[in-house]
């Protein structure tokens, strides 16, 4: 996993954006690795630059599933804030009236519980209209961060935009203790709706929904009894609302009654910009391809996949073809099932979108980095294991193709494999 960008401290932990990848993704639940341990005659497989006609789904699983690539429908999360018909202005989903909105103009997070005394002389500050304190702080799946706050529902929906406010499905999935995760963070993290999430050292979450809550550094929502089982903090997270034009003034002087390392973040109509570099090819399942210049290789467009793991293998220099094969067979059975997997897996070498936007390549010089191309994902999974220090063999090695899933039974599958390559075509 790679940590990307640091954003806010909540209750003394530090958030951070991490770019997770098909290795160190949240692993969805279940599954075991069952693959086709023979070696397959690779000059008679021809690559095919596309993605699948129909998706599978879950009715029709992936016959090779490894441990988190497990097949399923779902590409991109539902967004729940677009579906179905839209109320109209103040109503919920059963048309009764909806709760009166009072939109965050500031988002406070404290590296301890906010004190009565000082939300109470928040509260009497000029132009502050209400102000509520909820818990949080930060937890990992599968070392990857996840930035939370836990609400009592009935109190925060208040607070979410109107469109949010109105999906009745959402808070019901709150109420029975589910996650439900920030638009943008279900999207950078690749989270699969519906499935569950182990999280590191607590229990299983489920990811039940996403929506556009708006709040800068947060990457999700849930329930205050959830919150009080993942450990996070209490009261160090507060929200103000007061009129718009008045929110320079306010985030002053709140800022004036917290305590050092308290953090104030303008959440009204803005929306926070985060540097990136500009990208030097587009990416075919997320329009960019992340933070960093994405590699440019050439590995043509050879006629079967023996050719392409060979000359794959040249973008790690020390890093044997016959591992590319190997991983191939196990992920994909070399482009017969692309995907996507129940984790969000997608392409002949199951790469996390997350992933591919951070070691994606363009290998056929068509100026697209595209997932689904064997020719951009088997070179691009060259590139993500030689950064992993593939190139070096033995153990680091193993461990290379350890990040690329984190089992070591799948470690010891790839290398059998591999050697059978070995064996078969020396």
């Amino acid at each position: 996993m790679v940590a990307l960008t640091a954003l806010l401290a909540l209750g003394g932990v530090a958030l951070a954006m991490i770019n997770a990848g098909r290795p160190a993704t949240p692993a969805a639940s279940g599954g075991s690795t069952v693959v086709e341990s023979r070696v397959r005659d690779l000059s008679a497989i021809a690559p095919v630059a596309s993605p699948p006609a129909v998706p599978m789904d879950s009715a029709n699983p992936d016959p090779n599933p490894t441990p988190d690539a497990q097949a399923g429908a779902d590409r991109v999360p539902h967004d729940l804030a677009s579906q179905g018909p839209t109320p109209g202005p103040g109503t919920g989903e059963t048309g009764a009236p909806g709760p009166t909105s009072t939109p965050p103009r500031l988002l406070v997070i404290s590296p301890s519980t906010l004190t009565e005394q000082t939300k109470e002389d928040i509260s009497r500050l000029k132009y502050v209209q209400k102000i509520d304190s909820f818990d949080g702080g930060a937890v990992k799946v599968s070392g990857v961060g996840l930035n939370l706050i836990a609400v009592d529902p009935a109190r925060f929906r208040a607070w979410a935009p109107r469109a949010v406010a109105d999906q009745q499905r959402i808070w019901d999935a709150l109420d029975r203790g589910e996650f439900v995760a920030d638009n943008a963070a279900a999207r950078r993290l690749g989270l699969v709706l519906g499935s569950e999430y182990q999280v590191d050292g607590g229990p299983r979450l489920r990811a039940a929904a996403s929506a556009a809550f708006g709040l800068p550094g947060v990457d999700g929502i849930v329930g205050r009894e959830t919150g009080r089982r993942l450990g996070l903090l209490p009261g160090v997270a507060l929200l103000v609302h007061g009129p718009e034009k008045a929110a320079t003034v306010l985030r002053t002087r709140v800022g004036r009654l917290l305590s050092p390392g308290s953090q104030v973040v303008a959440v009204s109509g803005a929306r926070t910009v985060k540097p990136t570099l500009k990208p030097t090819v587009k990416a075919a399942t997320g329009g960019t391809t992340g933070t960093g210049r994405v590699r440019r290789v050439t590995v043509g467009r050879p006629a079967s996949y023996l050719e392409l793991y060979r000359k794959a293998a040249e973008v790690c220099p020390g890093l044997s073809w016959t591992v590319l094969a190997a991983i191939g067979q196990v992920e994909s059975s070399h482009g017969r099932n692309n995907g996507p997997s129940s984790a969000g897996a997608l392409g002949p070498m199951q790469f996390m979108p997350a992933t591919w936007k951070a070691y994606g390549v363009d290998g056929d010089g068509d100026g697209v980095a595209d997932i689904w191309n064997p020719y951009d994902a088997v070179p691009g999974a060259a590139n993500y294991l030689c950064a992993n220090g593939a190139g070096r063999g033995g153990k680091k090695l193993e461990k290379a193709i350890w990040f690329y899933n984190h089992s070591w039974s799948y470690v010891a599958k790839v290398m059998g494999i591999s050697r059978g390559y070995a064996a078969t075509y020396p």
